[in-house]
């Protein structure tokens, strides 16, 4: 990549050749170590070495402002260059105590998170666990060194100099991890559980479908209730794919509830719509730089081949009269909103605008982090080629089409006005809820033996999955009191 600065000297560190410039971001950096300008000795410790060549990585450019300062350029969508949000990059050759601020410069969205206390992930390789940076050390203001474009600037002390830092807009959940979670469940052999490859993107990675019944007692029944849940169709919005195995995790668990909705319910699940996308860092766009989520009214099968397959597959069960297609969920990240909510589609006849808010309403009695008051029914013209719009005109009106929103940071719960952010266990704790909610929709808790609890514990449904550690944000007596009540679960 080729690139000249005034400021600075910035080298690769394989080949030692200098690199800059104001072309157009096509590349993530590659082991790219910044050094003062006109520096030629040898490197030194706290010249620091940034990479984004792995898998989800995205920073396409540092510049050198000082020893303690650097702007950084975020890679954008490839072959789409409106879409400059996510990141996902490290940092070696630190030295101990180094104090820096970096700014992330050209983010594509003036709204963000940031405002209200969002802050990047970070973790080292001494310290595996992402979390969260204090947010008193994250800043978002518009700077008017760069067109007055909004900047995020953090400030980090680098405390050990042999570990890898790696720094995320949020927690990374990539292709590869997905396919040793779906490789983990295969071995397990469980017979309600169906692992096959629906199609292939363009860069020939797989588009898993999964498959959650018992089949020997729905073979009994004349019609067949489905559930179909989508994740991952932007492939930035990555607490999608958490919140998408907290669906799966629960249901193939041997929890009660989890059992009785097998026995009645058939599960389609497509956990990554767009892989390339996500194993590439995209934010919004496919390999071809295609938001796939305007394109269900005509995929292409060359140019969103993993989109064409799943409405393929949508619209053939659709014309199977053995088969009722009840629900179409599909799971996105929100980047200025709180807590988990839903869209839904605007119908004319008021009764099943009525039916449409059930689902949500239930979910809200059992996720303390899902808000029915940020959910709502739109027929936006710009939204006409998403999945919720097209296949709530498709499907007949027994059947309802929600997009699940999950903010990228926080939640409040009632009677609370502190945000919790959220972290990866309890995206995969909103995943069990709505997985849940369907025992009350399908008004099947009088099938629960009296002696077995339905309130779900993370730790018995994780044990069963060999995922995570217990869950769980406190919540005040009075809260617990109210949900106690109305039987809530959590």
């Amino acid at each position: 990549m080729e690139r000249k600065m005034e400021e600075n000297t910035v080298r690769d560190v394989e080949t030692g050749s200098e690199t800059g410039g104001e072309d157009a971001l096509v590349g993530n950096v590659n082991k790219l170590m910044v050094s003062p300008q006109g520096y030629s000795g040898a490197p030194r410790k706290g010249h620091l070495v940034f990479d984004a060549c792995f898998e989800s990585g995205n920073l396409g450019r540092v510049d050198y402002i000082s020893e303690f300062e650097f702007d950084l350029f975020i890679r954008p969508d490839t072959c789409n260059p409106r879409f400059r949000v996510w990141f996902n990059f490290t940092v070696e050759n630190v030295r101990e105590t180094q104090r820096v601020i970096f700014n992330v410069v050209n983010f594509s969205k003036t709204k963000s998170l940031y405002r209200d206390g969002m802050s990047p992930v970070v973790k080292s390789t001494s310290r595996p666990k992402w979390q969260r940076l204090p947010a008193k050390n994250v800043y978002y203001y518009r700077c008017p060194d760069h067109r007055r474009n909004y900047v995020m600037s953090f400030a980090f002390c680098f405390d050990r100099e042999d570990d890898v830092y790696q720094f995320a807009y949020c927690y990374p959940y990539t292709y590869s991890r997905l396919q040793h979670y779906l490789a983990s469940l295969e071995r397990r052999n469980l017979p309600y559980l169906q692992r096959e490859q629906l199609g292939l993107s363009v860069q020939q990675r797989r588009l898993d479908l999964l498959t959650i019944t018992n089949s020997d007692h729905l073979s009994r029944e004349r019609e067949k209730k489905q559930v179909f849940v989508t994740a991952r169709v932007h492939p930035g919005e990555s607490p999608a794919s958490f919140v998408c195995q907290g669906v799966i995790d629960f249901l193939v668990s041997q929890h009660p509830v989890a059992q009785i909705l097998r026995d009645h319910v058939i599960f389609k699940i497509v956990p990554m719509l767009n892989p390339d996308g996500v194993y590439l860092g995209n934010y919004r766009c496919s390999l071809m730089g295609f938001d796939l989520n305007r394109h269900w009214q005509d995929p292409s099968p060359w140019a969103h081949p993993t989109l064409h397959a799943v409405k393929q597959l949508i619209v053939q069960m659709n014309q199977d009269p053995r088969v009722s297609l009840e629900f179409y969920i599909d799971v996105h990240a929100h980047s200025t909103m709180l807590n988990g909510f839903m869209y839904g589609n605007v119908f004319e006849d008021e009764e099943r605008v009525q039916r449409q808010a059930v689902f949500p309403r239930l979910l809200c009695q059992n996720a303390p982090d899902f808000s029915f008051s940020n959910t709502s029914f739109n027929r936006d013209v710009v939204k006409a080629g998403t999945g919720r719009r097209f296949l709530g005109g498709l499907l007949d009106d027994t059947s309802y089409c929600y997009t699940l929103e999950v903010s990228f940071y926080s939640y409040m719960t009632a009677g609370s006005n502190a945000p919790v952010p959220y972290t990866e266990e309890t995206y995969m704790k909103l995943g069990r809820n709505v997985a849940r909610t369907f025992l009350d929709y399908y008004k099947l808790n009088n099938l629960i033996k009296d002696n077995r609890p339905t309130h779900i514990q993370s730790s018995e449904v994780m044990s069963q999955t060999g995922n995570g550690k217990g869950s769980g944000t406190g919540r005040d007596a009075v809260d617990r009191e109210r949900e106690k009540s109305q039987g809530v679960r959590h």
